[in-house]
Parts: C-alpha cells; structure tokens; sequence
C-alpha cells in the first residue's frame, strides 16, 4: 500500500509579497487563507482558488531584501510551472482580459488538453487547462502514445 495523500501545495518564493497578493489575489481570483504576518506585506502566504492551494513565501528578510530581484536567481523559475485543472479556460482568458492582463488566447495541444499560459511577477509559468476532445486527424497514433 502507498502512502495516501488528498492533495499538493507548492511553496514558491517570491521576490515582492505585496506585488504577488496583488497578481494572485486580486488578479486571478485567490482567497489569501492565512498569512504570517497578517497584511498584504507578510512574509508568508496560504492561498486558496477552489480546491488549489499555493504557499507564497519571501525569498529575503525585509531587512535583507535588495532593491532590484536577482536576475540569475529568477531566471530558474523558467524552469516551474503550476498545472491547473480549470473546467471554463476560455472563461478564465476573458476574466484575465477583462482585468488587463496580457495573455495570448488558450491553445488546443495535440494530447487534448485546451491551455492558457501566462507567468506570475516572479517569472514562475502558470498553466489553467482542461482536456478537450481532439479530432481523429490530429490525434497522434496510438504507437506514438
């Protein structure tokens, strides 16, 4: 028998706390569960959208923090990106829209699933999706799969 589990919570750091509340809260939707301390310019973060839950966290101490991020420590954030399963994506492209938020329309990827992508203040990917049917023509052959 292998461990159980109901569910993940990723911790990310972030350079700018109040500028992360402000993408993550404000712009898509994020219900802020708990923070340490309480205030837009805490040092941690619970964040909750439906069942997804994601932890901010301060890369530096207020007092350490430097006045510019680091660009090579930010650079491997390229290297993340948060999978959401998201029923209405084409829903959440309009809302993003709405709230001026530069995002290319979702794509339909050849395995079936429709995605929008964008990046959050930090640099990290984020990804709403949610499978769709895809055609027989475009599907790939089963040896490929």
């Amino acid at each position: 028998m292998g461990i159980g589990a109901r569910g993940v919570c990723p911790l990310l750091e972030v350079f700018d706390m109040p500028a992360s509340l402000r993408f993550y809260r404000d712009l898509l939707g994020f219900e802020v569960v708990e923070s340490a301390p309480p205030g837009d310019g805490c040092e941690w973060a619970l964040l909750r959208l439906d069942e997804a839950e994601l932890m901010l966290n301060t890369a530096y101490d207020a007092d350490e923090r430097p006045a510019t991020p680091d660009h090579a420590r930010a650079s491997g954030h390229a290297d993340t990106t948060l999978f959401f399963s998201c029923p209405d994506v084409d829903g959440a492209f309009a809302l993003l829209r709405e709230r001026g938020v530069a995002v290319e329309p979702p794509v339909v990827q050849g395995y079936g699933m429709k995605q929008l992508t964008l990046h959050d203040p930090d640099g990290y990917g984020l990804c709403f999706q949610w499978p769709v049917a895809v055609p027989e023509a475009e599907a790939p052959p089963e040896d490929d799969l």
